[in-house]
């Protein structure tokens, strides 16, 4: 048997293309500035908090729209071209948001921005796919979300600094790194474009997609998953206030996740890449709905924390290998729409799931906990396939 190589191999074996992708992808998120503050924006200007949640509302349907055209435009235009446009689009946006003054505008540029600033996402994945062979696509993968998440680390500290001297500054920071890596993309990244006589239209697309029923299989779970991930930053906020915590120690727990995301997945990537990859994904969303039922339980900090740190163990282990999965079973010519179909389970999750969630627990808080680990358990049986080949065994086959 071929020995496992160390986490610094397998890192070192990846192109130096993929890492243009992980700074310019961590840059674009580190400078999602407005998004986060677009509520305070509005209401700074007189708007109420309902007429701000619209706009979040059409920022979401953009999103929704976004991974259906950029999976398209990354089959048929390019790779690197989809991530261009994207940016140099989303930049043009944001500007355009700040000159808004009607709340019909708002609602029209939020969702223009939505799809603007997210459509590059089924081209990068999908390039990353292209560049990386399978079975390092687990570790590049992890190295991808690590670049998501440290983006989002430390981008909004940055935007509260910059909103201190004036809310305009927001929407010209996240146009100027847009710009920045739309630039980055153009000159550093190699482009993928298949000939047009090899391209395929949406109609063949659909019928490819919907007769894939192992994507199904992972499309399901992680709609399930993604409606569990989205309580953390919606529904846990109220569970917290309501268990006497304050907004400090909430910070303080959510970033228990952030905290073990970068030090832990990429490490993790050495053990899940040696077993078959639905069997991973269906026990990482198991460990998922364990450990936020257990939420039902806790009462002290300690014992939260505790439970998303199993929570957190499952996200890690199920969610860079159910990506590298997703870009092995697409046919290349279909990579950026099955990528963009993956992408669009993320975005429904995040626009049902607050909704869902609240209204559960304002039923009864009880059944929100459960529920929603009842629903991790069945996304696990979802996905789960039986006895499959490792990562590397199938790379290898």
């Amino acid at each position: 048997m071929k020995p496992n190589p160390s986490l610094a191999s397998s890192l070192r074996s990846l192109p130096p293309a993929a890492w243009i992708l992980f700074a310019g992808t961590f840059l674009n998120k580190f400078g999602s500035f407005v998004q986060p503050f677009l509520t305070l924006y509005m209401t700074h200007l007189g708007y109420s908090l309902t007429q701000a949640g619209f706009a979040l509302g059409a920022y979401g349907v953009g999103n929704v729209c976004a991974s259906l055209i950029g999976g398209h435009l990354a089959d048929h235009l390019g790779r690197r071209r989809t991530i261009v446009l994207s940016m140099f689009c989303g930049a043009a946006t944001m500007l355009l948001l700040y000159q808004a003054q009607t709340l019909g505008a708002f609602l029209g540029l939020s969702a223009l921005a939505g799809l603007a600033n997210e459509f590059y996402r089924p081209a990068s994945s999908a390039l990353l796919a292209d560049l990386v062979t399978p079975e390092n696509r687990v570790t590049a993968y992890s190295t991808y979300r690590m670049a998501i998440n440290a983006g989002f680390a430390f981008g909004p500290a940055t935007a509260g600094f910059l909103s201190g001297h004036g809310f305009k500054w927001l929407f010209i920071g996240d146009a100027a790194t847009s710009v920045l890596f739309g630039a980055v993309a153009l000159f550093a990244l190699p482009e993928v474009l298949h000939p047009a006589e090899d391209r395929i239209g949406w109609a063949e697309a659909a019928r490819t997609l919907c007769r894939d029923r192992r994507l199904h299989r992972v499309l399901l779970g992680a709609l399930g998953i993604g409606l569990i991930f989205i309580q953390m930053s919606t529904t846990f906020s109220v569970a917290a206030k309501s268990a006497g915590f304050s907004s400090r120690t909430y910070g303080l727990l959510l970033s228990v996740n952030g905290a073990m995301i970068v030090f832990l997945e990429l490490p993790l990537t050495r053990v899940t890449k040696n077993f078959s990859p639905m069997t991973v994904v269906a026990s990482g969303f198991l460990v998922v709905g364990l450990g936020f039922g257990l939420m039902a339980l806790a009462g002290a900090v300690w014992q939260y924390a505790a439970c998303i740190a199993l929570f957190t163990v499952g996200e890690m282990a199920a969610m860079p290998v159910a990506s590298a999965y997703v870009a092995g079973l697409s046919p290349v010519r279909l990579r950026g729409r099955y990528m963009g179909s993956y992408g669009l389970t993320w975005t429904v999750a995040q626009i049902v799931g607050p909704t869902l969630g609240l209204a559960l627990f304002g039923f009864n808080p009880a059944v929100f906990w459960l529920g929603f680990a009842a629903l991790g358990l069945a996304s696990a049986a979802v996905a789960f396939e039986g006895r499959q080949p490792a990562v590397k065994q199938l790379a290898a086959a």
